[in-house]
């Protein structure tokens, strides 16, 4: 009998990957640049930015409506206080950690020494900006206007007044509950159109993949090797053993269970280096792969994609002592303390889109008195870097939606341990 098994989403990513690095490979090292820039103006460009506007355009109502019913599907508001508490207390205490444990390591491999460049002589093609009052980060969260705050994706603004609406649906109770459910019909639809959408990502994936690898030559990424795999070391330390200890002491689960079913969302995250493009996905695996209930996943998932920023904090981290050795320089204990206190709360209002990691250093640099000079080279092979770092952003989030879970009796630890269910295809 003729086997017509499909093939999975996940497999197809994955070779959609394997061979936009190849063709990416071949184009960068045989092809004329003329060829390479008209590929990248008319077709790469063109399909990656259609695949990624694709999914963007409904993470705002995503996010809104799936918030809304998260902190209404809790019920008690105790709870509900108990839940958002430890979330962001472990959210922050991870990216406290993330960033401390970048600069420990950077400290001892000393990415910025002995690469050949001259931090003096590379050109500023960042604008400088002054930073914004740390206070402000925290008052700018209450939005003035809702509708304002979702034209303009403000996803802090979105995330208070999505609580704040939950909150009062679940005071006012029963009455309340037609405007839910409606809420929650939208929220069904949306996630049916990331599903389709999601049926081009191979596509969309093979295009952003091939034109980064086309575009960044070997010359280029030589001297700044040593930074790459030291941030790219601490990611992975973060990812695999952080995470997997947070996972078995606080949650008392197998971490090696909870990597092998998500690491489709990290195939999807590292192809668009995007916290807020895979929600969708981190979603649908935490609660049909993961056993989470809905109530808990609904809530820190799309809060994780905003505030914890833990792939960030280690860049920023590395980044900041990269440039000062670059410079001629080591950052001093109290350097390194307004380090660490301003990379964690810059990650509350990091954006989960690709490159604003490399907006909020600026911001660190200049908290430190570090010239901003250095991030035009950061910037230069960020992208890669933006691949692993939105990687361990999306599987803290993960991780923690699983430990809140764990924490509140709401995480079917049957579902959790039935390997069979690693294979249930996603979306």
């Amino acid at each position: 009998m003729k086997n017509n098994k499909k093939m999975s989403l996940a497999t197809k990513i994955l070779l959609a990957l394997m061979f936009g690095v190849v063709f990416g490979i071949v184009a960068n090292m045989f092809f004329a640049k003329t060829l390479n820039d008209d590929l990248s103006k008319w077709i790469l460009t063109p399909v990656g930015n259609i695949f990624l506007r694709s999914i963007k355009m409904l993470v705002v109502p995503l996010v809104l409506c799936s918030l809304i019913c998260g902190t209404a599907s809790m019920g008690d508001i105790k709870k509900l206080g108990r839940v958002g508490i430890k979330t962001i207390v472990y959210y922050t205490v991870t990216t406290a950690f993330a960033i401390t444990l970048a600069m420990f390591f950077a400290n001892i491999l000393n990415p910025g020494l002995n690469t050949g460049i001259n931090l003096l002589s590379v050109n500023e093609n960042i604008k400088a900006t002054q930073p914004p009052f740390i206070m402000d980060i925290f008052v700018n969260m209450v939005p003035v206007n809702p509708f304002k705050s979702l034209v303009e994706g403000n996803m802090l603004q979105i995330i208070t007044f999505s609580i704040l609406f939950g909150v009062a649906a679940t005071m006012i109770g029963k009455s309340a509950e037609p405007v839910i459910n409606i809420v929650k019909q939208i929220n069904e639809v949306l996630l049916r159109i990331i599903g389709i959408v999601m049926e081009f990502a191979p596509v969309g994936v093979f295009a952003l993949i091939s034109k980064v690898v086309m575009s960044q030559g070997a010359a280029v990424l030589i001297p700044l090797l040593k930074y790459l795999g030291t941030v790219v070391l601490v990611l992975i330390i973060q990812a695999i053993f952080v995470y997997g200890t947070a996972l078995k002491v606080l949650a008392k689960v197998n971490p090696f269970v909870f990597f092998k079913k998500f690491w489709t969302v990290m195939v999807v995250a590292f192809s668009t280096s995007s916290s807020n493009a895979t929600i969708p996905v981190s979603l649908e695996v935490c609660e049909e792969k993961l056993g989470v209930s809905k109530s808990i996943s609904s809530f820190t998932i799309p809060l994780g994609a905003t505030i914890n920023m833990d792939g960030t904090a280690v860049m920023q981290g590395v980044a900041a002592i990269f440039i000062a050795q670059l410079a001629g320089g080591d950052l001093t204990v109290h350097q390194m303390l307004l380090v660490v206190l301003t990379s964690t709360l810059a990650s509350i209002g990091t954006a989960g889109v690709p490159g604003a990691g490399v907006i909020m250093l600026s911001m660190v640099l200049q908290q430190i008195g570090l010239p901003l000079e250095g991030v035009a080279l950061v910037l230069s092979i960020d992208r890669l870097v933006d691949m692993v770092r939105t990687v361990v952003n999306v599987t803290g989030d993960a991780a923690a939606t699983v430990i809140m879970a764990s924490s509140e009796n709401e995480l079917d630890l049957a579902v959790y341990n039935d390997i069979k269910v690693a294979e249930v295809e996603v979306i």
